[in-house]
């Protein structure tokens, strides 16, 4: 069954970074040891993307002594392949939020977003990250029906939000902004931004080794033992670490480690490639102003420039969980769709990634047992909210649980059938939505 691969091996050589344009240009390469032989800690913290490297680093600032396990390399999964966009809110417009969960907790759930991008630049200047970090995401509209939607929306979060870092984009504008005639209208947010996600990540995990956290590469955890005891057993193939308490942030990357996350997320691919560099005169003819750019499909475009002038543009529909043979024609026809005068231009990379989304696109925060917290679902909404998750699962181990208490009451619903009947079921409603795409529904 496709649900049966291990994503951990399936698509990528175990033990390094799949070829792609970010790690072709990462500040450093890690070399953490392998977990080997019993340990003990306070926590262990199982996953070493964005949300267990700033669980690792903002336990360790604390004083607790920290574990983080990482089945393959620090930032080997979705944290260090995917868009690099640092976005505002939540995945899900505060309309939808007020709508299923009213306004107070939609306003907390806004408060927390600004927080996730307030600590995402704190962190980068803190400990020096050098992630090219640019702002500005420009949201462009696909169809002529969003873009009075697009008005409205940056209306109510100038008013309701106060958030004044965002303005409409009209149908004489967006051209300017974009060299592309897909788009009629949208928003540019300059209070978002975007980076380098892997020497992000790569930032963080130096950052939390050199605050105390002990870091185990290659070291994959093959069974919990012991949830809602005093003290919790984590096995891997050479050793095990035994802890008071334990943080889930394995992603789209969980396998069956944990039956009750695996439920509530599911994992899904994505593809991204890189093409060669252009001139500073052609990017900006591509995007002006270097702000990154995300479309209004369900089946989402995002692109942006490189700090080497190359566009790096995500897309695509894959349903199975092997990747295409050959990535780079797979996302040049989205690609060449949205900016047709790019079809002599050479690309260079192309790579894909597992990310994990939820029934509801919102996060999956949870408490599987008094001592064990789970985080993970971001839905395509990762770079700042998984950081600002593991500062959250940290609080929350340490007795501050107010606001991972905010995530865990959004009740996030299971899939229906849980973890064995999700993978159909997402197929049949992606298929749905990529034909509403594609008709202009």
């Amino acid at each position: 069954m496709l649900t049966a691969l291990d994503l951990l091996t399936a698509n990528d050589t175990p033990g390094q970074h799949p070829p792609s344009y970010y790690a072709a240009t990462a500040n450093r390469q890690t070399a953490y040891p392998v977990l080997d032989g019993s340990h003990t800690c306070t926590v262990c913290v199982i996953g070493g993307g964005y949300t267990g490297l700033s669980a690792a680093l903002h336990l360790a600032e604390r004083g607790v002594d920290v574990i983080l396990l990482e089945a393959n390399r620090i930032g080997w999964g979705a944290s260090g392949r995917n868009g690099g966009q640092v976005g505002s809110g939540q995945r899900m417009d505060q309309t939808v939020l007020e709508e299923r969960h009213g306004k107070s907790h939609a306003r907390l759930l806004w408060d927390l977003a600004e927080d996730s991008k307030a600590l995402v630049k704190d962190l980068i200047i803190k400990h020096q990250i050098a992630c090219d970090y640019t702002p500005g995401i420009l949201h462009a509209d696909h169809r002529k029906s969003f873009v009075e939607e697009s008005r409205d929306y940056v209306e109510h979060l100038r008013l309701v939000y106060g958030y004044e870092d965002i303005r409409f984009v009209g149908p004489d504008e967006i051209g300017e902004q974009v060299g592309s005639p897909r788009y009629y209208g949208g928003s540019l947010d300059t209070g978002a931004g975007h980076l380098h996600p892997l020497n992000f990540a790569l930032g963080l995990g130096q950052a939390a080794e050199a605050a105390g956290a002990r870091v185990f590469e290659e070291t994959k955890v093959t069974g919990i033992d012991g949830q809602g005891t005093g003290r919790i057993t984590v096995r891997t193939g050479q050793g095990d670490v035994r802890a008071e308490h334990v943080i889930l942030a394995c992603n789209g990357y969980l396998g069956r480690l944990d039956r009750q996350t695996a439920a509530h997320v599911m994992p899904i691919n994505n593809f991204i490639v890189a093409t060669e560099p252009f001139s500073e005169d052609e990017a900006q003819k591509i995007i002006r102003n270097n702000v990154a750019v995300a479309d209004s499909k369900f089946v989402i475009n995002y692109f942006r420039l490189s700090a080497d002038r190359r566009l790096l543009f995500g897309g695509g529909e894959n349903y199975g969980y092997r990747f295409p043979e050959d990535i780079k024609a797979f996302v040049r026809e989205p690609m060449l769709e949205i900016f047709p005068q790019l079809s002599d231009v050479a690309i260079d990379f192309g790579w894909g990634g597992t990310l994990a989304i939820t029934p509801k696109r919102m996060p999956y925060f949870a408490r599987i047992a008094p001592n064990m917290l789970t985080a993970g679902g971001y839905s395509g909404h990762g770079v700042a909210m998984a950081t600002l998750g593991g500062q959250v699962l940290a609080e929350a181990v340490t007795g501050t649980a107010g606001r991972f208490d905010v995530f865990e009451k959004l009740n996030v619903p299971a899939f229906p059938g849980g973890d064995r009947l999700r993978f159909p079921l997402l197929v049949l409603a992606m298929t749905w939505f990529s034909l509403r795409d594609r008709l202009g529904f």
